[in-house]
Parts: C-alpha cells; sequence; structure tokens
C-alpha cells in the first residue's frame, strides 16, 4: 500500500511553535489529529497514544490565527484546506465563537480494499459500518477510484464535507477520474443525491456517512433504479443498524407482523415477530472492527433475518498480515449441542470442507453384501452359482402378467372430486378442529386432517376469517387449492362443508348418525329432544310448509335442536321465559 498525507500543508495552519514540535517529532508519519481548546493544553493524537505538544494553554489568539488559514467553516462546521484531504472542525460557544479546533490528517492510501475488491467488482451495492476514526472515509475514496479508474464506470462522489475530494474546487487526485458534487448545507444531501442520478447518469454513487432518513430514503431510491451504491454509517454492526429507526430501511427496515396459530406453532415463537419489511438497499455490508480486520456479511438480507429469527449469522472474517497477503475466515455458529453465541473460525480453506455433505454411512449397499438373488433352479439344487432355471424376478413378472383384469378392480383405487388420491387431506383454518374430527368419525368420511398447507388437497375456513386474510387466498391459488368456505364453526356448517368438498349430495332427511353429531353428553332428554324436532321437521315443517314450536327445553337442549335444524337448511327462533322458553321452527 501507498500512502500520500500533505501533511505540512496541515501543519502550516497550527502555530509556529506547535509546528516545530510535530516536524521533529519520531511519530509525525502516523499522526491522527491535532486538538486545540482554548485554555487548555494542544494534544496530538496518534493510533492508540496521545500526548501534550506545549505546557502552555492555547490562548483564543491563536485559535483565530489557525481559522484565518483554512477556508470557510460550513454548516457542518467543518473547513478544508484547498487541494488536501485534511479536515478542520470547529467548536463554537453560545454566541457562534470559535474556541476549539480539531485538526484531523486525511490521507490518501491505495491499496486499502485488497480484502473486499472482489465484492467491489461484483457490482453489489456495498455498506461500510465502523466506529469513527477506523478509516471509512479512507476505504470509501479508494473504492471510487478503483471504480472510475481499474473498472472504468461513471462515478458520482457525493461529498457533503468535502472530506473525500478535499476542499476546493478541484478535487484531490486521491478520486482519480471520479466526479465530485458538493453539496451546500448537510441538510440538503438527499437532495443532491437524487440530483445526481437524474442529470449525470452514474453507474456508481459514492455516499459518504448516511445520517437521516431523508437519506436513508434517498439511497433506496437510487438503489432502486439500477445504480450501484457505495456507503458509510455510523454502527458497529448490523445490528445496530436494526435497531436504529432512522436507518433500519438500508437493511430493508423491519416489522412488527402476528402469526397465525400454526405459523406460530411451527415457528415455536410468539404470535407476534419481527420481520424485515423489504429487500436491503445495500446487498453486502462490512463491518470494519480494525484498519486490518474487517467482518463481510455477503448477504444482508439472509444475515437480517437469521438475527430477527434469533440465529447467529456466520460471516467472513478478512484480515491483512504484515506482508500484505489477505487471509479470509469464516465464523461457523454452532447449530447442534452447542450454545448459541458459541462458534469457530474456520479458514476458507476448509470452509468446502466443513459445509460438505455427510459421507455415506457403511450401509449394506456399500458394504458389498448385497448381493443380486440367485435364480430358483440354482437355489433349489443348492449351487450358487448354476445358470439354469429362471430367476425369481422371472416368475413373478410372469405371474403378473396372468393376472386377470377382474383381480387388478378388486381393489379399485379410489379419487376424490378432482382426481386426488383419498383420503382426502383437508387443511383446516379457523374452525374448530375436535368438531372436524368428531363429524368425520362418525360420518366415515374419507378426509384427513392436516397441519401442513404443503400437503394439503384442499382447505376448509371460516368465511370471516378468509375476508380478512388475503395471503391465505393467495396461497390457495398459487398452489391451485380449492377453498371452501363455512359460515360458523358448527356441526352442521362442518357436515355440509365435508360433504361439498367429496361431491357428496345432502340426504333429504338425516339419519342416525347425523343425529348422533348434535349429542353433548348422549342423555334421554337430548335423545328425546333431537327426535322431537326431527320429527317435526320431516313431518309438518318440510311437507307441509307450516310452522312447528317445540317442548319448552333447556338453554343447552335447544342449541343442539337449533344445530339440527340447521342442518336441514331451515330457520329457527327461541321464544318465552324461562324454564318455558322453548323453539319454533319456520319454513323454508
Amino acid at each position: 500500500m501507498t500512502m500520500t498525507d500533505d501533511l505540512q500543508k496541515l501543519l502550516d495552519v497550527l502555530p509556529q511553535d506547535l509546528r516545530q514540535a510535530l516536524e521533529n517529532h519520531p511519530q509525525r508519519d502516523s499522526l491522527v489529529e491535532v486538538v486545540l481548546d482554548l485554555g487548555r493544553r494542544p494534544e496530538a493524537r496518534f493510533p492508540g497514544s496521545a500526548e501534550y505538544l506545549s505546557e502552555q494553554p492555547i490562548t483564543q489568539q491563536q485559535i483565530d490565527e489557525c481559522v484565518s488559514r483554512v477556508g470557510i467553516f460550513g454548516g457542518d462546521n467543518r473547513a478544508g484546506i484547498e487541494q488536501t484531504l485534511h479536515r478542520i472542525s470547529a467548536i463554537r460557544n453560545r454566541t457562534g465563537k470559535i474556541i476549539g479546533l480539531t485538526c484531523r490528517v486525511g490521507r490518501a492510501i491505495f491499496g486499502t480494499i485488497g480484502m473486499i475488491r472482489d465484492l467491489v467488482e461484483t457490482g453489489k451495492s456495498i455498506l461500510m459500518l465502523g466506529r469513527p476514526g477506523v478509516g471509512k472515509t479512507t476505504a470509501l475514496r479508494e473504492i471510487a477510484r478503483v471504480l472510475a479508474d481499474e473498472l472504468n464506470k461513471r462515478v458520482v462522489i457525493i461529498d457533503t464535507s468535502n472530506e473525500i475530494a478535499g476542499d476546493g474546487d478541484v478535487p484531490h487526485p486521491a478520486i482519480g477520474k471520479a466526479r465530485r458534487m458538493q453539496v451546500s448545507r448537510p441538510e440538503e444531501q438527499h437532495q443532491v443525491m437524487i440530483e445526481a442520478v437524474e442529470n449525470h447518469m452514474p453507474e456508481v454513487i459514492v455516499i459518504d456517512e448516511i445520517g437521516t432518513e431523508l437519506e436513508a430514503l434517498a439511497a433506496r431510491t437510487i438503489a432502486e433504479r439500477g445504480v450501484q451504491l457505495v456507503g458509510t454509517a455510523h454502527g458497529n454492526q448490523i445490528e445496530n443498524l436494526i435497531k436504529n429507526p432512522t436507518l433500519s430501511d438500508l437493511v430493508g427496515g423491519i416489522q412488527a407482523v402476528t402469526l397465525g396459530d400454526d405459523e406460530a406453532r411451527r415457528r415455536g415463537s410468539q404470535k407476534t415477530v419481527l420481520e424485515r419489511k423489504a429487500l436491503p438497499t445495500f446487498e453486502i455490508a462490512v463491518e470494519m472492527h480494525e484498519r486490518q480486520r474487517w467482518v463481510v456479511h455477503e448477504s444482508v438480507a439472509d444475515t437480517v433475518d437469521m438475527l430477527l429469527r434469533g440465529r447467529q449469522p456466520s460471516p467472513q472474517t478478512r484480515t491483512v498480515d504484515e506482508n500484505g497477503k489477505v487471509a479470509i475466515a469464516r465464523h461457523l455458529t454452532a447449530v447442534n449441542g452447542g450454545n448459541a453465541g458459541s462458534g469457530s473460525m474456520v479458514s476458507m480453506t476448509n470452509v468446502e470442507e466443513a459445509f460438505a455433505p455427510p459421507r455415506p454411512s457403511n450401509g449394506w449397499r456399500t458394504s458389498g453384501k448385497m448381493v443380486p438373488l440367485q435364480p430358483v433352479g440354482a437355489r433349489l439344487n443348492g449351487h450358487g452359482n448354476g445358470t439354469s432355471g429362471r430367476s425369481e424376478f422371472d416368475r413373478l413378472l410372469d405371474e403378473s402378467w396372468g393376472l386377470d383384469d377382474f383381480e387388478l378392480e378388486l381393489n379399485p383405487r379410489q379419487a376424490g372430486p378432482n382426481g386426488e388420491d383419498l383420503p382426502l387431506h383437508v387443511y383446516p383454518y379457523g374452525v374448530s378442529r375436535s368438531q372436524l374430527e368428531q363429524v368425520i368419525s362418525v360420518l366415515n368420511l374419507p378426509i384427513a386432517l392436516t397441519k401442513e398447507l404443503d400437503n394439503a388437497d384442499s382447505i376448509l375456513a371460516l368465511r370471516s376469517h378468509v375476508k380478512n386474510h388475503a395471503k391465505l387466498r393467495q396461497l390457495a391459488k398459487s398452489r391451485h387449492l380449492p377453498l371452501h368456505m363455512i359460515k360458523s364453526s358448527t356441526i352442521p356448517q362442518i357436515t355440509r362443508g365435508l360433504r361439498r368438498m367429496l361431491n357428496m349430495d345432502d340426504p333429504e332427511f338425516g339419519d342416525e348418525r347425523e343425529l348422533q353429531l348434535m349429542l353433548h353428553n348422549g342423555t334421554d332428554d337430548e335423545v328425546d329432544a333431537l327426535e322431537e324436532a326431527r320429527l317435526a321437521v320431516e313431518q309438518i315443517v318440510i311437507p307441509k310448509g307450516q310452522p312447528v314450536e317445540l317442548l319448552p327445553r333447556s338453554a343447552q337442549v335447544r342449541k343442539m335442536q337449533h344445530e339440527l335444524v340447521e342442518h336441514y337448511r331451515l330457520k329457527s327462533d327461541s321464544f318465552g321465559e324461562e324454564p318455558n322458553r322453548r323453539l319454533r321452527i319456520y319454513p323454508a
């Protein structure tokens, strides 16, 4: 890696005594920033350490002299030195007067993206995450140069604080042929992002520090137009973005979803869960933990889905050694028999072996112990290698050809209404499973209930539930499953719905089996009440078209009578006061 920093231009901004102290400092080439605060000693910061440059506190005159040597401070309180990458940030008091400066060294380091160059060349959008000072902007600058100069793409940089391409109207050579659009005010960055796409026809847009909801929405708009995005955001890990309501849209957004009972039971989770709302704006995420150690999530969508379901993803960890060689490893989390957070690092040379399918077991077929069936004659004569006689397979084949058609039709294969094999597998939705099982058992219907929609031949659902469940209708349509609806989860409605599934005609009059479905406890009072209602319907209401009043019954028994009347598709009503409240049955 090669590095250019124009450090002398930054030192020229400082007071003379501080400039001389840094020019002779042994760690000059690794200087990170210089901090000047009014009334405090000046401090120089290096990687992993900091030291004072003078015992004399900084005066207001020294700060004013430094300010006069740099450019104009913008709305973000940042200024720069023309044709350099250095950044000077100001601290103001309540009246707006500058009382502190942070002079940060900007370096153009060529070759910093060797760890992720293969990802840059894929054309997918990349999001760089990391704490301040870890090198996000430096990597962003090098990515822009590689895309523009080496991959010959049209690159536009949205440079809000002139930190990527330096201060002044002429951009720094570190960005190569990439173009730079400056932003007059930080709050207008999202507008400049959209303007870049509409006016300058870029193939790649580079953005530094996406920090507001409007900028996140603008980034999504750009990605949906087919433009590759390369951006940075503050946050050490993807989990930080998921929990950040402002920036969560960068990874797809989060929404609360209420699951049905069956789905919640299948997942083994609560009914209300968090799920990803949409596709992520950035397809790849890079967590910059250290300057030489980056964690790569090759599919942000998969990573977010796993995190929301309480699982640990298996990202790549890429490091660079002293010789500049890139080492790639993968963090494998324990799936079976391990703790949720435990895992191991596996180098990429061993990743294929780690994910390889299990080797075949030493069964009969692989051990060579399974041998072909010997000919019949050889087995009868006791000669293992005999060649006379027919094989057992030939004998069975001849016998099968000799079967009569009548014998084959003794047990014909039953088919459902749409040609499917019986029993018919039904997926119930919102219908009482116990009542379904009771109807199927009593009427001996060729129906089996299933909890998996993939195994279903038909769906039986409550009409009120289907109206409010568009997803169920879509699933039924996409899988070509008949959707049968019933008004309520009562015995008559369930019986009618199951008969309709099997294309069975409703009986004109109920039989004893269907009367048994209406019984709750099977007491004599229940049997007498149902028999009274059945006779009234079959002998008076239906043939003569006259209403009938039944004898007074208890509330539970009247409910059974109502269900029986509903089975005949007639209407009934209860009237009178307890204990003389009774049923009245009306003709159709």
